[in-house]
């Protein structure tokens, strides 16, 4: 079974704005960064493949972000990897998830061929990664934003998809206002 792992990310200087009243901007994108490189290395330890979708990084592959917004990047993504020879499943993961690691991902991973899997966040509203069967998934309609994981959700059903829900301090602890930063403490220091 081959398992991809995509990342959304946004173009240095232009991420978590909402952290601005208690980072200035060089401090914000030093921890983007290091969190992007957690989440990328947590991939390494779990997915055959990682795939940045947005500018590019380093030596990873990516697929470029049309700016159209994010649902639309997506639904754009999955349809080029669906391509060819497509991964049996794909993990759709945010960049800001300082708690993540390798097992979070095995687990999202190692679900059955028609279930769909939904990490919340903290909330349990959002969703901070996707699990999606492929080729059965491959016309999945990505719905982030507010209530992102009912809509997810409902989406799977849609296409016939027994949806899950995964919960793990990993997966669950996303970094977007600044009472979050606790959480990334230990890669903001190092990012200084």
């Amino acid at each position: 079974m081959t398992v991809w792992a995509l990342i959304p990310v946004k173009a240095r200087g232009r991420g978590k704005t909402r952290l601005a009243p208690a980072l200035p901007p060089h401090e914000r994108d030093r921890l983007v960064e290091a969190m992007l490189s957690r989440v990328i290395e947590a991939a390494a330890g779990a997915v055959d493949r990682t795939i940045l979708l947005g500018p590019p990084r380093g030596a990873l592959p990516f697929i470029f972000d049309d700016g159209d917004g994010l649902n639309a990047a997506l639904e754009n993504a999955l349809a080029i990897l669906s391509r060819g020879a497509p991964p049996d499943r794909l993990i759709v993961v945010a960049g800001d998830l300082p708690r993540l690691d390798a097992q979070d991902l095995r687990q999202l991973a190692a679900l059955p061929a028609c279930t769909l899997g939904i990490a919340t966040d903290r909330h349990g509203t959002g969703t901070n990664a996707l699990s999606l069967p492929l080729p059965k998934a491959a016309d999945f309609r990505f719905q982030y934003g507010t209530g992102s994981a009912e809509l997810h959700r409902a989406a799977a059903e849609t296409l016939g998809l027994n949806a899950v829900t995964i919960t793990t301090p990993g997966l669950a602890k996303d970094i977007d206002e600044p009472a979050d930063l606790a959480d990334a403490e230990h890669l903001f220091t190092l990012a200084n």
